[in-house]
């Protein structure tokens, strides 16, 4: 398969803000992918990162002025948005991204956006508080209209001390995405159904049977296949992750809201996805005060969940229904018995335990359907997604061709 990215043009916009040292790295990787890329920096980014950096990193010069008497006719905004394939403006601060929304064209960087027809595609970083600012996700949704990709922010610690929302999103990540939406469509149109992250099963007000899960890769599944045009509703347990753009969260708690949400919904969809770790036991009972430490040892009974991956490959029209199976042994093996068990179109194996994959931001899969193994990754959690619906766009377009013919 050649990268999305290969002899791409790329221009890599940077404003003002900490995250600003990072971006070297994502040129790199740009580069490395085999894409051309040409770096404008805002007159704040400068205070963070020196053109010079950048130019080691490009191997170009580093456009900073708007008026640019070294391009044609003085006009290096023009060049530069006719050269563009994609724009990627990382970090994007709250400032940028207003003037973006309303149309300012009063530096480099926001004239060449405005010239563009090329992809503009944003990284947002900034204070949690202010990217959680209503005057902030009013900007975001304008953005949006004007079919302009926003990719994060991530949650976690800040420079500021605070913690939250606006993080700027790993570089390695940046590139995934960046080289989803270079990549053919190959969902337009699909209806995707995904389940991510754990499910709590509560004993108490308090307390609660759960697992290692933290949905990261069950979101970026959810982020490749909005990428490759398909429409897709993120059906999540409790996680501490931000929902990508262009994707419908139905939150839930517990398996069996899971297993409601998907019932309710499982009709409407071409494609499940089921990367969720449900919870196979709940408590019988769930005690309705805080249980107390009275005795050395606590007894709980327990009940089987409902088997949300089994009930839709059941039913009489069952959509294209992809499995995950997480093992701490016999991988390969016990994938397949539970590919055949539940009649499932493909499987995505991989393995757990010691601080592999729950939590992790890198993973790696065992692929299986009926004809057979593949193994992808280890890779970055969207790097894999993308690979992961690749494949299952193949399948499915197979499939969907054999079933008409």
């Amino acid at each position: 398969m050649t990268d999305a990215l290969y002899n791409k043009h790329v221009v890599v916009g940077i404003t003002g803000g900490i995250a600003a040292y990072k971006i070297p790295d994502l040129v790199r990787r740009l580069r490395e992918r085999g894409a051309e890329v040409r770096v404008v920096l805002t007159a704040n980014a400068t205070q963070f990162i020196t053109p010079l950096t950048l130019q080691a990193v490009s191997g170009h010069t580093v456009h900073c002025d708007l008026l640019d008497p070294a391009a044609e006719s003085g006009m290096g905004h023009i060049e530069l948005a006719r050269w563009a394939d994609i724009v990627c403006v990382a970090p994007a601060s709250a400032n940028f991204l207003a003037r973006l929304a309303h149309g300012f064209g009063d530096d480099l960087l926001t004239t060449l956006c405005l010239a563009t027809t090329a992809q503009i595609v944003v990284a947002p970083a900034m204070n949690q508080q202010m990217w959680q600012n209503s005057r902030t996700q009013a900007n975001l949704a304008i953005l949006q209209q004007h079919s302009i990709a926003i990719i994060g922010p991530a949650i976690g610690d800040q420079a500021c001390g605070d913690t939250g929302p606006g993080r700027l999103v790993d570089p390695a990540d940046i590139v995934a995405q960046l080289a989803d939406s270079l990549s053919a469509r190959t969902l337009e149109g699909i209806s995707v159904l995904i389940t991510a992250g754990p499910t709590w099963e509560a004993i108490d007000p308090v307390r609660g049977l759960t697992n290692h899960s933290s949905g990261k890769m069950g979101y970026a599944t959810a982020a490749a296949a909005a990428n490759a045009g398909a429409k897709v509703t993120l059906i999540s347990g409790p996680t501490a992750l931000a929902p990508p753009a262009e994707v419908t969260l139905v939150p839930v708690t517990a398996a069996r809201e899971m297993h409601g949400a998907v019932q309710d919904r499982i009709d409407h969809c071409d494609i499940f996805i089921a990367v969720a770790a449900v919870a196979d036991y709940r408590p019988v009972r769930k005690a309705r005060q805080k249980i107390k430490k009275n005795e050395s040892r606590m007894t709980l009974e327990l009940i089987r969940n409902p088997d949300i991956l089994a009930s839709v490959t059941a039913r009489r029209n069952a959509p294209f229904t992809v499995g995950f199976a997480a093992e701490t042994s016999d991988l390969k093996a016990h994938a397949t018995h539970k590919l055949r068990r539940k009649r499932i179109d493909l499987i995505a194996a991989n393995a757990v335990g010691d601080g592999i994959a729950f939590g992790s931001d890198t993973n790696a899969l065992t692929l299986i359907d009926n004809n057979g193994a593949i193994e992808i990754g280890p890779a970055p959690k969207l790097e894999l997604a993308r690979t992961l619906i690749a494949e299952i766009a193949e399948r499915y377009h197979a499939k969907a061709s054999a079933q008409d013919s």
